[in-house]
């Protein structure tokens, strides 16, 4: 029988002509396409350093195990970093090193024109839609949140019935495709906005303008995966693929941007309202801060995405190339704020690779004021870095649409692994703040971040990079900004 299992495929091998290699090699080909199916398996457990994996290495990923779990993550015999290479970073502690006395701090989303203003956790959960995430992650992500009292970005894909049912805190995101408050034709739709803005779940509301995994693309549910619940959520049609465009069809110059946002923060019932961004050119960013110079108004918040990428897939040569790193990004739009005047009305988030305390004191001395992840926190659901998100075979049920894999995730588990992972990062980077000798996070600054710089030396971020002087940009701009603030335009996105 296994003799003529063999001929038969041997004789297949030959007649083929998709594989060049099976022709040439029949039966023996196939060792190359099974050793190339496991490759990444064979790789992450037996070849692979602790900490030269990516996105995440492993060393990081055992950080948020361990302590999703509850278990100690301290390590013996020192760091396996190499501490003298070009680019690392570090904090320096004081000799007025204390303990922490505040593990839980908040910042405070509303400008003047939020008659509800929310509260915000230095960590929260970074955008993931339904359908991209199960069921059962959606609502673990959602009760973790809740009993942590942090928030949770629900993704472009609308609020379904799994952030609900988990109870927690809400950032309701809306893409260019306008799920959940979108009519029949795909633009926005006041009145489905209204309805659910206005639940008390909603804590905030988000456009989102760009996302790092793909900045400049919309996204794209294939028809497969629109099943009755999410077509619901999303209010699409069931089983019909569904295209988001690149650009919102609600405004398309920085002045009607500002307007839409006065119309969302009024429509929600005065929540705090602001736009999540992948940025692209300096000049775009300007050309806001003049909106909402000429309109007088402002969003509540912008969260800066990185070109780094999330757990959304996107074509590799965006994922590589395409958009503005957060380092960047976050620096880039906090000096763009402060040299208009208008940093104290607009606080500013940073998603993208927060996994640890470090990841949290480092992007608020970058500019950021609080901090979203959404990999660490997936990782704290169980999720290994198997890289199989797009494929609809997540091994852990975590992204997938798979009933059965899907089912497999516990979500009383998972809600604790949650709470945990969130509660102790925070309260890691409090203590890091405390050690530092400073009263609390509102005194970090760029100068408390050093870099490893060629020649062996170290500098602060204050050193290396070029900081805008408050309201600078409108009383006499820096030669490396005027041209760009010059082409700036309120009118136009330019």
């Amino acid at each position: 029988m296994l003799l003529l299992a063999s001929a038969a495929l041997g004789t297949w091998d030959l007649a083929q002509t998709r594989h060049t290699i099976l022709r040439v090699y029949p039966i023996l080909g196939h060792v190359r396409f099974l050793m190339e199916s496991i490759r990444p398996e064979i790789r992450q457990y037996f070849i692979e350093s602790n900490i030269e994996a990516a996105p995440f290495d492993r060393e990081t990923r055992d950080m948020v195990y361990e302590r999703a779990k509850g278990t100690k993550d301290d390590e013996p015999f020192g760091t396996e970093r190499d501490v003298n290479t070009v680019g690392h970073e570090f904090l320096c502690h004081s000799l007025r090193a204390r303990f922490a006395d505040d593990v839980d701090p908040r910042v405070r989303l509303g400008g003047p024109d939020c008659s509800q203003p929310y509260d915000i956790a230095l960590l929260n959960v970074s955008a993931m839609s339904f359908g991209a995430l199960s069921a059962n992650a959606i609502q673990a992500l959602s009760a973790g949140a809740a009993r942590g009292g942090f928030a949770h970005d629900t993704g472009e894909g609308g609020i379904s019935p799994y952030h609900l049912r988990g109870g927690g805190d809400l950032i309701w995101e809306i893409g260019s495709g306008y799920f959940g408050c979108r009519d029949s034709e795909g633009r926005f739709d006041p009145a489905a906005f209204t309805e659910k803005a206005r639940m008390p779940a909603v804590k905030a509301v988000s456009v989102k303008i760009s996302q790092g995994a793909k900045p400049g693309l919309g996204g794209r549910l294939p028809g497969a995966k629109v099943s009755q619940e999410i077509a619901a959520t999303r209010g699409v049609p069931l089983g019909q693929t569904v295209v988001s465009p690149p650009a919102h069809s609600a405004f398309g110059t920085p002045i009607e941007f500002m307007e839409f946002i006065a119309t969302l923060r009024s429509l929600s019932g005065g929540k705090p309202v602001g736009f999540k961004l992948c940025v692209g050119a300096r000049t775009e960013f300007l050309s806001i801060c003049k909106g909402i110079l000429t309109t007088g108004i402002a969003p509540d918040f912008v969260i800066v995405n990185g070109a780094e990428g999330g757990t959304g897939s996107a074509p590799k040569e965006f994922e590589d190339h395409v958009g503005m790193p957060l380092t960047e990004g976050l620096m880039l739009v906090h000096n763009a704020l402060v040299g208009t005047g208008l940093r104290d009305r607009v606080k500013i988030g940073a998603s993208g690779k927060v996994a640890s305390g470090v990841d949290i004191v480092s992007r608020i001395c970058q500019g950021a004021d609080f901090t979203l992840s959404a990999r660490a926190m997936m990782f704290a659901v169980g999720c290994i870095q198997a890289l199989k998100c797009n494929t609809n075979r997540c091994p852990t049920g975590v992204a997938t649409q798979d009933p059965a894999r899907a089912g497999a995730l516990d979500i009383a588990d998972k809600t604790t692994r949650v709470f945990n992972f969130q509660r102790a990062t925070v309260a890691s980077s409090a203590q890091i703040v405390a050690s530092m000798g400073l009263n609390g996070f509102h005194e970090l600054s760029p100068a408390a971040l050093n870099r490893r710089t060629a020649g062996g030396g170290t500098q602060t971020y204050a050193e290396i990079y070029d900081w805008v002087m408050p309201g600078g940009l409108l009383e006499a701009p820096p030669r490396s900004w005027l041209s760009d603030w010059i082409e700036a335009s309120a009118d136009e996105f330019r």
